[in-house]
């Protein structure tokens, strides 16, 4: 599991005054790519690599509201793991209260540059090992 320190911005409140819930969906994201990229597997490299992994699915759950200037820390972790699908869960919490402030998912699918689907074990078995191996970690 890996952490990803967020802090709200004024912009991404409403006139309610907490944070707009479309915000999360950009955190879970940011998060990814932090986590991807603190794991040895930046975005930027599987992409110049030939690899994208588009969202085929998003899901939400919202518990508490969160406010200008709160940090929200966001834990990563890989659900699920079959080497043309991944899915990547996300726990949010305010970080001075512990409070969990939203429950996430994200699904992705593995394409070439030409944006077909492709089974990483058999075109990259590098990126392959790495998922099962977190996959097998968040499992544990």
């Amino acid at each position: 599991m890996n952490r990803y320190i967020r802090k709200v911005q004024y912009h991404e409140t409403d006139k309610m005054g907490i944070t707009h819930h479309s915000n999360y969906i950009k955190w879970m994201e940011e998060a990814r790519i932090f986590y991807l990229d603190s794991i040895g597997c930046s975005y930027a490299k599987m992409e110049a690599d030939g690899v994208s992994s588009p969202v085929t699915g998003v899901t939400c759950s919202y518990k508490n509201p969160t406010t200008f200037g709160e940090e929200v820390c966001v834990e990563v972790r890989v659900l699920e793991y079959t080497g043309v699908r991944l899915a990547i869960g996300y726990d949010m919490r305010n970080t001075a209260t512990g409070q969990t402030v939203a429950e996430c998912r994200s699904e992705h699918c593995f394409t070439n540059a030409e944006g077909r689907p492709i089974a990483l074990k058999r075109k990259y078995p590098t990126y392959d090992s790495l998922f099962q191996r977190l996959l097998a970690e968040a499992e544990a």
